[in-house]
């Protein structure tokens, strides 16, 4: 399988910039950030505070343009780093599993 694009990964990572709701699985405080990129298979996104590698979040992304739905699932913290460029921590995430609304 030949692929054109840079990267060479399974999907394409597209630069994004919008609101993510999410939760531990099994509790019910939502915490706050904004997703950096997505992709076919996981997310990379910014929020104040850090969440453990190999926690199972529930994610909410809500694009900034109604056109476009928000994205509802379960994901798996694969990375999580201090933010280089500014506050909070960057995390990186798998989808698990797509969500009904």
């Amino acid at each position: 399988m030949s692929r054109d694009y840079d990267e060479k990964r399974d999907f394409i990572r597209v630069s994004v910039d919008c609101e993510i709701k999410f939760r531990e699985m099994g509790t019910e405080k939502m915490d706050s950030g904004r997703v950096i990129n997505l992709s076919g298979r996981g997310m990379l996104f910014v929020a104040e505070y850090g969440t453990p590698v190999d926690s199972h979040l529930e994610v909410l992304v809500t694009p900034e343009r109604e056109i476009t739905p928000p994205l509802h699932a379960k994901v798996r913290v694969v990375r999580m780093e201090k933010n280089r460029r500014g506050e909070g921590y960057q995390i990186g995430a798998i989808i698990v599993e797509m969500l009904d609304d």
